[in-house]
């Protein structure tokens, strides 16, 4: 780094990243329309929305890849446009698909980056391995790009954008067509980041990744952000938690139905699922009254729970539809840019 990004680095700045009104049009469609984000430094930034949404276009603005029809944005206090050569020194970008190149080994498309980013040939080998091993990928680090399978490749191209650690890191999608076990994995080396000084926003269609992961979230939709804030901040919005249990006896769930309702003050439903019984619970405290109610009344129950709305009840009830859902139009002009 020269000793303006150092600067840059050092100074105490709150926000990682601003953007003001962003807007990005393509044809006819206004694939992001009006975005404002405010990423503090040294947290997750979580962006939730369905393909289409706008979420990769709205990352390639703020990494200076595409030049905003509307809006403004800063990265650590400079100016996207007018500083663009600063702030690509304090940024790394990792996209939805592997960028690295498929004639060399992982090992030497590493030792390749790291050297256009000014290592030495002993520390490129070092940072080389380092990485390889962090990724799971030390026993194929001398096979063919061409043989590895697609969360190899996702995995070597995140692993790519960190041989320099910048302050901040896009990760738009990085656990796309990754296995279970590899998608913790990524997550702990996110978490790592964060807790060795880099600021991390990502993107992401999995719920239950924003969840992990993010310590505040914007969900977008059509191009807009519609809601903001911590997960529990936005589960909180769309309603109480939900009480969930089953009697051991089926022939109980009707006596154990009027309970609940009396106990609850609340409306209850029986599932499909014998003997399994939902019901709204505003205040969590008021188990212990249910359950001495339930003992008083001689039912005995196989499971309990009270959980919390899920993120994906949270887009249902703020979008209308779910996350899964595409908008094809959108879709199809965002990849365009992409």
């Amino acid at each position: 780094m020269d000793n303006i990004v150092r600067r840059a680095v050092s100074e105490s700045n709150e926000w990682a990243v601003e953007a003001r009104g962003l807007v990005k049009t393509f044809g006819g469609n206004r694939a992001v329309d009006g975005v404002y984000l405010n990423v503090r430094a040294g947290t997750i930034f979580g962006v939730l929305g369905p393909n289409g949404a706008g979420k990769t276009t709205t990352i390639r603005m703020l990494a200076t890849l595409l030049r905003p029809d509307a809006g403004s944005a800063r990265i650590f206090g400079y100016d996207v446009m007018k500083e663009s050569n600063i702030v690509r020194q304090l940024i790394g970008v990792t996209g939805q698909y592997a960028s690295v190149d498929e004639s060399l080994s992982a090992t030497e498309n590493l030792i390749i980056f790291s050297r256009l980013l000014g290592l030495g040939r002993a520390e490129a080998r070092r940072k080389a391995e380092e990485l390889l091993e962090e990724f799971g990928l030390t026993e194929a680090a001398r096979r063919p790009l061409k043989n590895f399978s697609g969360g190899m490749r996702r995995r070597l191209d995140l692993a790519a954008s960190l041989i320099a650690q910048p302050p901040l890191i896009f990760l738009d999608e990085p656990t796309t067509g990754l296995d279970p076990r590899t998608r913790a994995q990524m997550w702990d080396t996110i978490r790592r980041l964060v807790n060795t000084g880099s600021t991390v926003l990502l993107t992401t269609q999995y719920l239950d990744e924003a969840d992990q992961l993010a310590d505040r979230v914007a969900v977008i939709d059509r191009g807009h952000v519609v809601a903001e804030g911590t997960v529990d901040e936005l589960k909180a919005s769309v309603g109480t938690s939900s009480l969930h249990l089953r009697v051991q006896n089926p022939l109980d769930i009707e006596e154990a139905r009027q309970t609940i309702e009396q106990v609850l003050k609340a409306q209850s439903n029986v599932t499909s699922e014998a003997g399994k019984i939902t019901a709204p619970m505003a205040n969590a405290d008021r188990v212990t009254d249910l359950l001495i109610a339930l003992r008083a009344a001689g039912i005995h129950l196989a499971e309990i729970s009270v959980q919390k709305p899920t993120l994906d009840e949270v887009f249902l009830t703020i979008t209308g539809h779910g996350v899964e859902e595409n908008a094809s139009s959108a879709s199809q002009a965002e990849e365009a840019s992409a």
